[in-house]
């Protein structure tokens, strides 16, 4: 594995999450401690939703911040913002040439927003973008620009990984063999990460716990998790609890294992379950959340980091866009 090479992107849409985080984030800051790890800021991506250019180039550091004081090691990871890398624009137009567009109807983003508007009684296309329908399109020029073996995601989000593996495959039999086909990695434990009512964690349903929230702010957000009605008599299964399923994205495996006992003999109220819970959490989270707000209030750093990081993606782009069109336009 220490040869692969890691891909993924965040998007400039707000603090991320916990799902954020533990899903796709922390998956790729873990690889980039002894793998070579593309990390780019999609600001590109965040276009179809958010039209201020000042919110995004806010987000846009809040971002890359947040990736630095989380411990992204910018030795082997390249940090970047995706619209500084031209070859990306001319790459994803390149691709739309050889993308079905059957393939893009089957996108979950476009399926999800179409449902949305049936369900409103509105036009099925009220709203919906040409960057929203084709997403999966730009997705794949990410994946494939940097020559990506292992792209980290939810679940979720596997689909993306897998129209990448179809619309290079797409390619390399019209044009013979020119790109890899990337493997989506799913963690193991990761899954569908539970929100605070114990749905999917998402932004849509106002159930997220902000990374980065300050200590008062993300005990009151643990207190909200929804529990069912058992007594702290009553022995619990930790499997089916949002509280002990979030505790295990931060904890030691001997931490994990005598917390899930707690939950299994009883004697614990499912207070005293969140108050271990913010615990961990603020233990784990306290130090990057000082160099987050250090970073923030220094954006000359920023700038500087990521103009590093795109220097040093730009030439592996040029190499593969150079590739791309001499076999489609000799």
């Amino acid at each position: 594995m220490s040869n692969k090479i890691v891909l993924t992107g965040i998007q400039p849409t707000g603090m991320p999450h916990f799902g954020n985080y533990i899903a796709a984030l922390k998956p790729a800051i873990t690889a980039s401690q002894t793998q070579k790890t593309f990390m780019f800021i999609a600001d590109l991506h965040a276009l179809n939703s958010v039209h201020d250019p000042k919110t995004i180039r806010e987000h846009t550091y809040q971002a890359a911040t947040l990736l630095i004081a989380l411990g992204l090691n910018l030795e082997n990871a390249i940090l970047f913002r995706q619209s500084d890398i031209d070859e990306i624009y001319q790459l994803n137009s390149l691709l739309m040439n050889i993308t079905p567009k059957g393939l893009m109807n089957r996108a979950h983003s476009y399926k999800a927003a179409m449902d949305k508007n049936i369900a409103n009684g509105d036009d099925i296309d009220a709203g919906i973008n040409m960057g929203l329908y084709t997403y999966p399109i730009l997705m794949t020029a990410d994946i494939l620009l940097y020559n990506s073996d292992i792209v980290p995601v939810g679940a979720d989000q596997k689909q993306h990984v897998e129209f990448a593996r179809d619309i290079a495959g797409y390619f390399n039999k019209t044009y013979g063999e020119t790109f890899k086909l990337p493997t989506p990695v799913i963690g193991h434990e990761t899954g569908l990460i539970p929100g605070l009512d114990g749905r999917k964690m998402s932004k849509s349903y106002d159930n997220t716990i902000p990374l980065m929230a300050p200590e008062k702010e993300l005990k009151k957000k643990i207190m909200r998790i929804i529990t069912d009605s058992k007594t702290p008599e009553e022995s619990k299964d930790p499997d089916t609890s949002t509280i002990f399923q979030l505790y295990k994205h931060f904890a030691s495996e001997s931490e994990i294992s005598e917390f899930a006992e707690m939950f299994r003999r009883g004697g614990m109220g499912y207070g005293t379950a969140k108050n271990i819970l913010f615990e961990k959490v603020n233990s784990v989270l306290s130090g990057p959340r000082a160099e987050y707000e250090r970073l923030m209030a220094n954006p000359a750093e920023i700038d500087a980091i990521l103009k590093h990081g795109a220097d040093r993606a730009r030439p592996i782009a040029s190499e593969t866009l150079a590739r791309v069109k001499r076999k489609m336009l000799g």
